[in-house]
């Protein structure tokens, strides 16, 4: 959980709450326009989303699954939580950060150009973070990376100086541990 002190807005004033970071499941029909009206929730109230993903999961119910992660105090998250359960296009909030300690991954797509040394060394590093070339020249590297978001971003971060020319990310992927459905 990311935590830091929230602001009052009061000046000289900070509230004791901290800003937590959780992962959202929601359940909706998968209809034309639900996507947008769960966005403008988000947008409406001035809350950010870090990161959001959405796929149909239950094809013959006509069902998507939408995972974003959002950052606030305890209480906004709760804001957060009661207002999409009121959608109507909304089946279910699952607070995957609530529930236990869920299964994240996010897919990167990392494109790396070098030659010589900085070459070996972005296939080095590729094979130990067990990412898979996808696309090579004798220039550049286009590499493959699913893991959790703290992976993908140190990977990132050491192919900077060795040549990252740009990077495609798809957002968190996450699911409940245990046996019982979301």
């Amino acid at each position: 959980m990311n935590m830091s002190p929230a602001q009052s807005h009061y000046q000289d004033q900070t509230v004791s709450e901290q800003i937590e970071t959780h992962t959202l499941s929601v359940l909706v029909d998968n209809e034309p326009g639900v996507l947008a009206r769960v966005i403008g929730l988000f947008s409406g109230r001035g809350y950010n989303i870090d990161s959001l993903t959405v796929s149909e999961t239950e094809h013959t119910a006509h069902l998507s699954r939408i995972t974003l992660v959002t950052a606030g105090t305890p209480m906004i998250i709760d804001q957060i939580k009661h207002q999409l359960e009121r959608l109507v296009p909304v089946h279910s909030v699952v607070d995957l950060t609530v529930v236990g300690t869920p299964m994240e991954r996010e897919l990167a797509l990392i494109k790396v150009e070098g030659k010589g040394e900085a070459r070996v060394e972005a296939l080095r590093l590729a094979e130990a973070f067990r990412a898979q070339v996808i696309d090579a020249s004798t220039e550049h590297f286009v590499f493959e990376l699913t893991g959790r978001l703290n992976k993908i971003e140190q990977f990132i971060m050491l192919m900077q100086p060795l040549g990252l020319v740009e990077t495609a990310r798809t957002g968190i992927a996450a699911i409940g541990r245990g046996k019982e459905p979301m």
